[in-house]
């Protein structure tokens, strides 16, 4: 009877072991906008998230603490060079805003990744058919998707001091190249927008230009998000080219302010914001 308690204990004990550590992380924020001569707002933001892990494997959980609602539920776990992910929290794709998508697409599934011994790749597969090969080869970082109707190629590297970035999604190229220049941080995009960051680390000021919107048709898409227009956008309503200059300050209490002053309409918007 004394060894079956004894080995009853160490088994409790194992167990204890075993139970899944808990981490806790979050953001919450307070904006106020004056909205130049429109009447001022305050909105609100918080955050949390919640990872459990056991062995090799993790669940997180996140939640939008100002609805509240569930924001994302991802598992994911380790089988030697595979790792099984699956996405259980269907997020809200669909979107009214211009140019916006229209339809709503399914956003749960099982991605299964293999780290192939092929020049540190690693190819994945998911629940609707989708293939990624994506490794890192002589500084340049490579992620290629094979998907009906639609393949994604995107790159990246550090080539003399500029930090280069192109995506190629069903034809259509976008690039960014960013750089630092007598410590301002300078980054370009293909669509013309510019932005000059100055100043040290938490204590900065960052100036950005945003280019002109030409206005564009709406796109008729399908449920199912498989023909040339997947699925689907809303009519692109045209805008004007503005500047924005915002100024960031951490503080010593752990929060962090800025004020954001934007051309486009004349507007001052003051945020306080902390992460735990």
């Amino acid at each position: 009877m004394k060894k079956l308690i004894a080995l009853f204990a160490v088994s409790a004990m194992a167990s204890t072991a075993a139970v899944a550590s808990i981490a806790l992380s979050g953001t919450a924020s307070v904006s106020y906008d004056d909205n130049g001569s429109s009447a001022s707002a305050t909105t609100y933001d918080a955050d949390l998230s919640i990872v459990g892990t056991a062995g090799s494997t993790t669940l997180t959980y996140g939640i939008d603490l100002t609805t509240p609602s569930t924001s994302s539920t991802v598992m994911a776990t380790t089988i030697g060079p595979i790792t099984v992910s699956a996405d259980m929290h269907d997020e809200t794709s669909l979107s009214t805003a211009s140019g916006g998508q229209t339809l709503e697409s399914t956003d749960t599934g099982v991605t299964v990744s293999l780290d192939a011994p092929i020049g540190d790749a690693t190819i994945g597969l998911d629940n609707s058919g989708n293939i990624t090969v994506s490794g890192t080869w002589a500084g340049v970082t490579i992620s290629h998707t094979i998907k009906d109707g639609s393949d994604t190629t995107t790159g990246s590297a550090s080539i003399a001091g500029m930090d280069v970035s192109l995506t190629n999604a069903g034809g259509a190229s976008t690039w960014s190249i960013a750089t630092t220049v007598s410590g301002v941080d300078l980054t370009l995009a293909s669509s013309k927008k510019i932005t000059a960051a100055f100043g040290l680390a938490g204590n900065t000021m960052t100036v950005s230009h945003i280019p002109a919107v030409a206005t564009a048709a709406a796109l008729i898409g399908t449920a199912a998000g498989t023909g040339a227009n997947g699925y689907g956008t809303n009519a692109v309503t045209s805008a004007a080219a503005y500047s924005t200059v915002a100024i960031s300050r951490d503080l010593t209490s752990g929060a962090s302010l800025s004020a954001t002053y934007k051309t486009s309409d004349d507007s001052l918007t003051l945020k306080a914001s902390v992460a735990f």
